[in-house]
Order: structure tokens, then C-alpha cells, then sequence
């Protein structure tokens, strides 16, 4: 969600297909060397929550074994627990720099700790570690599978394994129905809306701006499929409650972000003509300020109510595989 920071952001409206000097393009390869401290620091906050689950499921305090008892095992389903780490480490990426594109692209504030050229870096870098947290994510669930699929031979595994992970609409168990998907089509987002940074003086700064504003979708669908497949999250308990404390501080800066925005031509203004008269982007514009509000005010009654879709805790857990194994 950043904002395109050059001459042209001080109000004017750069041409559509203006192409910037060589001099000014940021390359993707040198991204990836400034990301090696960024996705060190991944590495090791996955390491910590995956020794964390690890800790919580040898204890039989996991929410996971709650959920499926028959993962009791951490030995056994380490690759399973690996996954669930990416996961929340990528989803904490997701938030930092969803966080940093709106800060840099809303209403600037009076000081920052650091250069605002940092910090577009920033949320460069962990927008790169978060596609490769996300990645690894359905990489190490498909690794499960193929080592669960043992009624059938190594290609059939695999095949299923990368189906069931990869392709939408394929896992047909329980609630990865309709989570997977949603995650799938995260991370389907995630990897080209992030790599068109690069080629902006080719595709042209404006159209860039239209596509990269879909990235907010991203982090949307990666939050709403945690909180229908995360199983550390799936009961009305605390984890679920700072799941959605979380949300308020991105809420209120996106729609700071569509209220008061850096760029002077996006922002709302007096319809032109009156009212009546006013242009359908206008209203469009309008229309998505008040379905921010309106989400904001909904995470509030969220979080104060309790009411956040968290199932209750069963007193006799289900005692069911994922799925029925394939067989020959």
C-alpha cells in the first residue's frame, strides 16, 4: 500500500504511461540482498513459535490437538507444525508491512524515525519476506501430505499433495473447503501485485498505483483464512481476541489513508457538477470511505462484545483423521 513517492506526489497527475530514468528504478535484485536481514529475523521468530507449538503440543495444552487428537505427536507431525510457524510469521509480516504502505502512502506525520526513503525500503524488503513466508506456508502443508498419503505410491502422493495444497477447490475436507482457497488465492495475489514494483517504468506509474492497491485484498483474505484454519485460533479464547486487536490499528489507518491521502488527486473533495451530478468515481471513492468506517465499527463491537466467531471449546473433541487416506 505504498504510495508512488516521486515529484508527482505533491498533487500534480503524472502522465499515465510516464516512464522514470533508469537512474530512478529500484531492481528486484537488489531488494533481495537488503531483504537477508528481514527474512533472518522471519526465520527466527518462525523458529521461536514453532518451538513455542512444539512446547504447547508436547504439554497437551495445543489448541491444534484440541482440535484433531489424533496429532498428538509433535515428533510425527512436526512438518504439519512447521507450516502452522510460516504461517503466523508470514501473517505477521503481512501486518508490519501492510502497516508501513499505509503510513507511507496516508497522512504523512509530522516526524518519523527514520528517512521516509527507509522506510519504503522497509516495506519493500518485508513485502518480499512475506510472499516467501506464504510460500513456505502451503510448502511445508503439502510436505504433510505427501508423508500422511501413505496408501499410495510417490507419484500419486505427490500429486495429491500438490493438488490439495496448490490448486483451488481441490481439498475437500471440513472447513479447507472454503479456507484453502481463500488462502490460495492470498498467496496468487501476494506474488504478482509484488513483483509489478519492479516493472512500474514499463507498465507506467498510475497503473501501478490502481494494481498495488489491490494488495489490501491480500492481507484481507490471509487474516479470513486464519480465522477459518487456524486451528490455534478456531475457539472464543484470547488468541482469537488479539487476532482481531489487530485489525483495529490497520482499519483506522486505511481509512485515515482514503480520507486524508498523500497524493492531492486522490483524494475525495466536492463533486464536481453538485451532488447529483457527481462522477461514478466519486461515488465510488465515497462509497469505500464508508465501508471502511463501517468495518472499523464493526471490529470495535467486536472486540468489545467478545462476539468474534470463535467456536466453542467441545467437551468431547472429534477423534477423526483430516481426511480418509488414499487408496489403490
Amino acid at each position: 500500500m505504498t504510495s508512488d513517492a516521486r515529484p508527482d506526489e505533491d498533487g500534480a497527475t503524472a502522465p499515465p504511461e510516464r516512464r522514470q530514468p533508469p537512474g530512478d528504478r529500484v531492481a528486484l535484485r537488489g531488494d533481495l540482498r537488503a531483504a537477508l536481514p528481514d527474512a533472518t529475523a522471519a526465520m527466527v521468530v518462525t523458529a521461536l513459535v514453532f518451538a513455542f507449538l512444539w512446547a504447547r503440543m508436547e504439554s497437551g495444552a495445543s489448541d491444534t490437538v484440541a482440535v484433531m487428537p489424533f496429532m498428538d505427536d509433535p515428533g510425527t507431525y512436526w512438518m504439519y507444525l512447521l507450516s502452522q510457524a510460516f504461517g503466523w510469521s508470514g501473517l505477521l509480516w503481512a501486518w508490519g508491512t501492510v502497516m508501513l504502505g499505509l503510513l507511507l502512502s496516508g497522512p504523512r506525520p509530522a516526524r518519523l524515525p527514520v528517512s521516509r526513503q527507509v522506510l519504503e525500503r522497509w516495506h519493500r524488503t518485508t513485502s518480499l519476506t512475506t510472499t516467501a513466508l506464504m510460500f513456505a506456508h502451503a510448502l511445508m502443508f503439502a510436505a504433510e501430505l505427501v508423508r500422511y498419503e501413505t496408501k499410495v505410491d510417490w507419484a500419486e502422493r505427490l500429486w495429491v499433495a500438490f493438488a490439495d495444497s496448490f490448486v483451488p477447490g481441490w481439498y475437500d475436507s471440513g472447513t479447507g473447503r472454503i479456507a484453502i482457497p481463500i488462502g490460495q488465492g492470498a498467496l496468487y495475489l501476494a506474488i504478482p501485485l509484488g513483483l509489478l514494483f519492479y516493472v512500474r517504468h514499463r507498465i507506467g506509474a498510475n497503473t501501478w498505483r490502481r494494481l498495488h492497491r489491490f494488495v489490501i485484498v491480500v492481507y484481507v483474505l490471509s487474516v479470513w483464512h486464519t480465522l477459518l484454519y487456524g486451528t490455534n485460533v478456531w475457539y472464543g479464547e484470547w488468541p482469537r481476541t488479539v487476532l482481531w486487536l489487530l485489525q483495529l490499528p490497520v482499519a483506522v489507518l486505511l481509512l485515515l489513508r482514503l480520507l486524508r491521502p498523500a497524493r492531492r488527486a486522490e483524494r475525495l473533495g466536492a463533486p464536481e457538477g453538485g451532488v447529483g451530478a457527481a462522477r461514478p468515481a466519486w461515488w465510488a471513492r465515497a462509497a469505500g470511505r464508508a465501508a471502511v468506517a463501517a468495518v472499523l465499527v464493526g471490529l470495535v463491537i467486536v472486540v468489545v462484545s467478545g462476539r468474534d466467531g470463535g467456536r466453542d471449546r467441545p467437551t468431547h473433541p472429534p477423534a477423526t483423521a483430516p481426511h480418509t487416506q488414499e487408496t489403490d
